[in-house]
């Protein structure tokens, strides 16, 4: 059970410290600039964006409420993860460390900022981060897991191997050994 939670923070951790690294990377450039870094043209391109809502942009300005709830929905998913998500599946795993780790990473942004720095623009797409992205791919494929997978049937048994020990085992006689008959011979001449 303990290997679950290793592999978990696995995928966890590696979201967490690029999304907080890229944040601090692309903070300092774009307030250098002042300007969107156009990427694709106008289409995809990078701009700073605090965000004091949840993921995209939505409910601005309730990034206390939202702190306890993301707090309180990391909970839960520790909670279902432990309990009540397949215990050997992998993909499950990975699904929740993603999850996990975004969700960590903007969640210590809220406390210590009191917003998240989005910057990652795609056309009229609201504009997210790395975070936001491994949230969605998470969720996305948990969902997928849930709804078209479900329980992985359990690995089949092994078939019992033939090495002849068994044969050779009940081929013997069931006469007393050699050495067996002559200690007992022994034992009624000394006496």
């Amino acid at each position: 059970m303990h290997s679950r939670w290793i592999l978990l923070a696995l995928v966890a951790a590696p979201v967490f410290a690029l999304d907080q690294l890229s944040k601090v990377w692309i903070t300092d450039i774009l307030l250098r600039s002042n300007q969107p870094i156009p990427l694709l043209f106008d289409w995809v391109q990078l701009v700073y964006h605090e965000n004091t809502g949840v993921a995209f942009g939505l409910f601005p300005d309730h990034g206390g409420w939202l702190s306890v709830g993301a707090g309180l929905v990391l909970l839960l998913l520790a909670f279902t993860y432990q309990y009540l998500l397949p215990a050997e599946s992998s993909w499950v795993t990975t699904a929740v460390g993603m999850i996990f780790g975004g969700g960590l990473s903007n969640l210590l942004d809220r406390i210590r900022q009191g917003y998240v720095v989005d910057f990652i623009q795609f056309g009229w797409w609201p504009v997210f981060n790395l975070a936001d992205g491994a949230i969605t791919l998470g969720v996305t494929a948990l969902a997928f897991h849930i709804i078209f997978i479900g329980d992985e049937p359990a690995p089949p048994e092994p078939e019992p191997v033939d090495d002849g020990l068994l044969s050779e085992l009940l081929s013997r006689d069931l006469e007393p050994t050699s050495t067996a008959s002559s200690l007992h011979r022994n034992s009624e001449s000394s006496s």
